[in-house]
């Protein structure tokens, strides 16, 4: 008989990979003392970091610098005017340098005042068409190979995936079905309010000016509670934003998987974690050991990052 094909052939055979398959065969055996039925068998991603890169910048915030420098000229009062003026000139240090009150003024000029529709139609067309600065592949190519081998991995044994991210969730679900195999019901993340008006005589749905839920931190089980309704038994992120995800998941009596995957490769993609202002990984490097949660090194775990082209 010839034998199995590797499930994860971007992946070494080191322990991150045996342990991921090790668990996925006990929860899916029939027979196994950790079997879970199909309904159980709930898994989350993070999305930035996790299932893409998210260096120098979260891509959503590429995005949202894109958008403003197209808009700025409808906007002159901009040049003189933070976090406008540093995006406009370049300088991501004094757009940063606003913390969230920043980001937020950027997401409401950028993302609202729109229909659902259009705004998704506009983010199609930058997820299709924008280039990462660094790599020079457009953004939507730059998802790590492993971790879409991952996904369909578990879904072949049974697991329905979901993006748990603190990304906006109408800018990932325009994308992740083609790009993930995760459709747009599957998506948590965080969300502008949105208001219903009749327009021309059609009902649409417009985005306010205003956050509704973040969904990072604490907020990521509770957007887990609220859009999926089960706890998860295999959740995998990558930074302190996921942290308490990953508590989440593997507390309890059920059988249960954290995984954080380790930026370590400066060769091949980059290489931060403590110290790092995009994706800092500290905490949840500290309690991973303490849990039992599986660490997976990029520079040793994957023989590639991003798919072939």
């Amino acid at each position: 008989m010839a034998a199995a094909a590797d499930p994860l052939p971007s992946w070494n055979d080191h322990a991150a990979k045996k342990a991921i398959i090790a668990f996925a065969e006990s929860v899916t055996t029939n027979g196994s003392p950790d079997f879970l039925p199909p309904d159980e068998r709930i898994a989350t991603f993070d999305n930035d970091g996790t299932l893409w890169s998210e260096q120098p910048m979260y891509f959503q915030l590429a995005f949202a610098v894109d958008r403003v420098k197209g808009l700025a000229p409808k906007h002159p009062e901009w040049k003189d005017r933070q976090p406008f003026k540093g995006v406009l000139e370049g300088d991501l240090k004094a757009v940063l340098a606003g913390g969230n009150r920043s980001l937020a003024e950027i997401v409401a000029a950028t993302h609202a005042g729109m229909t659902t529709e259009d705004f998704a139609q506009i983010v199609t067309k930058w997820i299709n068409t924008a280039r990462h600065p660094s790599t020079g592949r457009l953004y939507r190519e730059m998802v790590y190979q492993p971790m879409l081998e991952l996904l369909a991995y578990l879904r072949a044994k049974g697991f329905k995936t979901f993006i748990v991210s603190g990304g906006g969730i109408e800018f990932m679900r325009p994308w992740s079905a083609p790009t993930y195999g995760i459709p747009p019901e599957q998506v948590v993340g965080s969300s502008i309010k949105t208001q219903w008006e009749m327009r021309d005589g059609k009902p649409v749905l417009v985005r306010l000016p205003e956050i509704d839920f973040i969904d990072d931190k604490e907020g990521k089980p509770v957007g887990i509670h609220s859009h999926i309704g089960r706890r998860p038994i295999f959740a995998a992120g990558n930074s302190d934003g996921d942290l308490q995800m990953l508590q989440w998941t593997t507390v309890g009596r059920r059988p249960s998987f954290g995984m954080i995957v380790r930026h370590t490769d400066a060769e091949r993609e980059w290489a931060y974690d403590r110290d790092s202002h995009v994706g800092q990984l500290d905490q949840a490097l500290d309690e991973a050991g303490q849990r039992g949660w599986t660490i997976v090194d990029m520079k040793k775990d994957w023989k590639t990052i991003y798919p072939a082209r």
